[in-house]
């Protein structure tokens, strides 16, 4: 296209150069043929030459410029058929690319959705993480407050063995205190053969005061047998704990006795 519109500007510059000149000549021409019309006559002197002077030479004009033609351009062929050859090749190509493009999205709609899950599997691992953190946090917890509560009720209870003994260790105090304070009330009867062994029940009061007394198994010799029962009679007040929690330890007093102990 660059081509024909240069020779195109070429022919009409030359045409109008052409133009332009015929014009300037015809006008000189008018303008000449005006002035020659106007012009005054002139008074005619003639000469009489004895021999006719020679004719110059004639000018030869110079031949017209002729302005060279410009080429003619060959018509632009028109574009042939492709073959059928490469009708198929071409639409194979691109069947190629529409097939590389489609693979192409394809596979990064797969690399998102791959990035997704390991995101929500990620989520999902920090969560379970923070879930099994907060259980063996409570877990812990737990195991420490047991721990605890274990340690405490260790405790309770070796206090409360201590105490238990020491309770223990105290009525066995006063259980025998009370024993050896009835003994000396004992008036033993002449005769007794042997060492026998009376077993008496005895009830007690708060105070000290005996309530009752009743022999639960005797010693086979009366007179033994009544000798201690009236020893803890006038025994009484027996001696009891200061600690009246004890006291209910001391209700009922199962007591021995022998002459020889």
């Amino acid at each position: 296209m660059t081509a024909d519109h240069s020779i195109t500007s070429g022919e009409r510059t030359v045409s109008g150069a052409l133009a332009l000149t015929m014009h300037l000549l015809f006008l000189a021409l008018i303008v000449f043929g005006v002035s020659w019309q106007k012009r005054e006559p002139v008074a005619m002197v003639a000469e009489l030459w004895s021999n006719l002077p020679p004719l110059p030479a004639p000018q030869a004009e110079p031949p017209p410029k002729v302005e060279p033609a410009p080429p003619k351009l060959a018509p632009k062929p028109e574009p042939k058929p492709l073959p059928k050859a490469d009708i198929d090749l071409r639409e194979k190509k691109e069947k190629e690319l529409k097939a590389k493009e489609l693979k192409a999205k394809e596979q990064a709609l797969a690399e998102k959705k791959k990035r997704e899950e390991q995101a929500l599997a990620e989520k999902k691992k920090r969560e379970e993480q923070a879930r099994l953190e907060a259980l063996k946090k409570q877990q812990a917890q737990e195991a420490e407050a047991k721990r605890a509560a274990q340690e405490q009720a260790d405790a309770l209870n070796k206090l409360a063995q201590q105490q238990a003994a020491a309770q223990a260790s105290e009525v066995d105090k006063y259980k025998q205190l009370i024993a050896d304070r009835i003994r000396r009330f004992i008036i033993e009867p002449p005769g007794l053969q042997g060492n026998p062994q009376v077993e008496l029940d005895v009830t007690v009061l708060p105070g000290g005061e005996v309530l009752d007394v009743k022999t639960r198994k005797g010693s086979g010799q009366p007179a033994w047998d009544a000798a201690v029962e009236r020893a803890v009679r006038r025994a009484q007040p027996l001696p009891l704990p200061q600690d009246p929690t004890l006291h209910s330890r001391f209700r009922e007093l199962n007591l021995r006795f022998r002459p020889k102990e």
